[in-house]
């Protein structure tokens, strides 16, 4: 075998390689998406080539009144913006008391520190569920019941969060804090005008995370919201199936209100998701 034979076997190899690569993410995309366009075309279909058979993607008869009943018979809107409202402020409090507290651990030496920071780490292999009941008894003590304290107050901080902000702010060097302390920064203040801008990467990942937690969340609402008007999305996706389970179009119609925005905002953060991922790894774990 000659020595051009060598490179150009391998460059044959790799392309073979990348094509299998290339072919399977395509065909799981396709997987991916099918569920998702299938639900949109079933909720722009008459009644007529929804009950169809075969099954087909092709719409010939498209309509928007399932939309119209969807918005006209079920209170939407309402739905809509307490998901927004819920979600938008439970997503503020994890970006500032996880990033406050990933910044105290990652750059503050204070007694107990790692052995606090490797408790919280513990609790997350403590199954969720675990705390459903003594969380509602919390609630209607509180008097919080039906109410957004009991949607927001509990979930305004999480351990991931604290995890991924340490992580990150551990990348940062300690000189850099220490020339703002000597030009007289106090602490709040480092971490107001350097600490923020330097890891907005982190903090864009972390909001996609918790935003799209909370507006999937389905469970908590459910045992905390007993009244129409306080339902979230998925609350009214479930009340919806079951009052007008027949109605597949309308169901589809209020499936695809409830993902496009999580849709469009992962479109618009992917890259700084994608980068925060990439940045993050596991970076002083162990320091």
């Amino acid at each position: 075998m000659s020595d051009m034979e060598i490179p150009k076997s391998k460059r044959s190899q790799n392309v073979a390689i990348k094509s299998v690569i290339y072919a399977l993410l395509f065909l799981g995309a396709i997987s991916i998406a099918i569920p998702y366009v299938w639900m949109f075309v079933t909720s722009i279909k008459p009644v007529e080539e929804i009950q169809s058979y075969p099954p087909s993607f092709l719409v010939k008869h498209p309509t928007l009144l399932p939309y119209k009943d969807l918005f006209g018979l079920v209170p939407m809107f309402r739905y809509i913006l307490n998901s927004i409202w819920v979600a938008s402020v439970v997503t503020v409090a994890n970006l500032f008391f996880c990033s406050l507290a990933g910044y105290a651990f990652a750059k503050h030496r204070f007694w107990g520190r790692d052995k606090i920071f490797f408790v919280l780490l513990g609790s997350l292999m403590i199954p969720w569920q675990v705390n459903i009941i003594s969380g509602f008894i919390l609630m209607r003590k509180f008097g919080w019941l039906n109410s957004y304290n009991s949607l927001i107050i509990p979930v305004m901080a999480g351990v991931f969060g604290v995890f991924l902000c340490r992580q990150f702010i551990m990348s940062i060097p300690d000189d850099l804090i220490d020339a703002a302390k000597i030009d007289g920064c106090g602490e709040f203040m480092i971490y107001r005008l350097m600490i923020l801008p330097m890891i907005k990467p982190i903090l864009a990942t972390l909001a996609i995370f918790t935003f799209l937690q909370q507006w999937n969340n389905f469970i908590w609402p459910l045992i905390v919201i007993n009244s129409s008007s306080m339902r979230t999305l998925p609350l009214a996706l479930s009340v919806l199936n079951g009052q007008f389970g027949t109605r597949f179009a309308m169901v589809m119609a209020g499936a695809v209100v409830a993902t496009t925005p999580m849709l469009i905002a992962f479109l618009v953060f992917q890259k700084y998701f994608m980068k925060g991922i990439v940045l993050t790894g596991l970076k002083g774990f162990y320091e």
